[in-house]
């Protein structure tokens, strides 16, 4: 209508809210409910829901047949979530001999707590231990059965620049401990992964020889002999103190 005709409320105002009504914006704007309880998520500089509490995930991936290296795993996980920010995530790899030729080996059932792991899943780890028995001085059929399984990973560099290390088991002292190690780390450079050896950061422990103790600088270990002995305290503490030390690796790579 023209001037003098009477008054047409604009599209542009706000029409007054009731009791029952929240107000509304103009235009196409809106305004995100706002929670304060402890439970909303928090956002990011973009606007992203970031998890305040997300840990950083290392995965302990390890083929054990009569034990040993799983030993070694389980007390790894221990210094690895004894790190503030990061949890140890226990795996693995699928075994490749059937039922009948295990039991004729005696080799024990495989517990039911730990799951098998799929090549594809080691990309959501941030960095990753992987331990085996040696055959012959090199990684088990296992183990390199599934590193030979991660091509696709290969082929998009999704593993590269994740740090990685290795412990082992082998039967006697001139069995392995260091060339089982530095074998594996083949896998490792055609990912681009970075290896990380523990050196000698154990400090005293690494000098001790009043005692059989498996591991050396390129990770932890232990001695199995005949397959009756078991991990000694050293060589768990040792495992541990791997576990912690790549927490500690992985904390400082993500914090950079």
């Amino acid at each position: 209508m023209g001037k003098g005709g009477g008054c047409v409320p604009s599209k542009k105002k706000v029409p007054p809210a009731t009791a029952d009504e929240a107000p509304r914006v103009a235009g196409d704007a809106s305004i995100p409910a706002l929670d304060n309880s402890p439970e909303a998520p928090a956002l990011g500089a973009d606007g992203v829901v970031t998890d305040p509490i997300a840990k950083l995930k290392i995965f302990i991936v390890f083929y054990s047949m009569y034990g040993h290296v799983e030993g070694l795993a389980r007390r790894m996980k221990k210094g690895v979530d004894g790190v503030d920010g990061v949890e140890g995530v226990l795996f693995r790899v699928p075994e490749t001999l059937p039922d009948e030729v295990l039991q004729q080996m005696k080799a024990p059932p495989k517990s039911d707590d730990i799951p098998e792991i799929s090549a594809g899943e080691l990309a959501m780890a941030d960095g990753i231990l992987f331990g085996f028995p040696t055959r012959y001085g090199c990684m088990s059929a296992q183990m390199k059965a599934f590193f030979d399984s991660t091509g696709q990973l290969w082929k998009e560099q999704q593993l590269a620049g994740k740090p990685a290390g290795f412990f082992v088991s082998t039967g006697t002292q001139g069995g392995g401990q260091e060339t089982t190690a530095w074998t594996a780390i083949t896998q490792l450079a055609h990912h681009g992964m970075l290896f990380v050896p523990i050196g000698y950061t154990f400090g005293a422990g690494m000098f001790k020889m009043d005692s059989i103790r498996g591991g050396s600088p390129y990770g932890a270990g232990v001695f199995a002999g005949d397959g009756t002995r078991q991990p000694s305290e050293t060589e768990l503490a040792l495992a541990e103190h791997q576990g912690k030390y790549m927490a500690a690796v992985v904390k400082r790579l993500a914090q950079a």
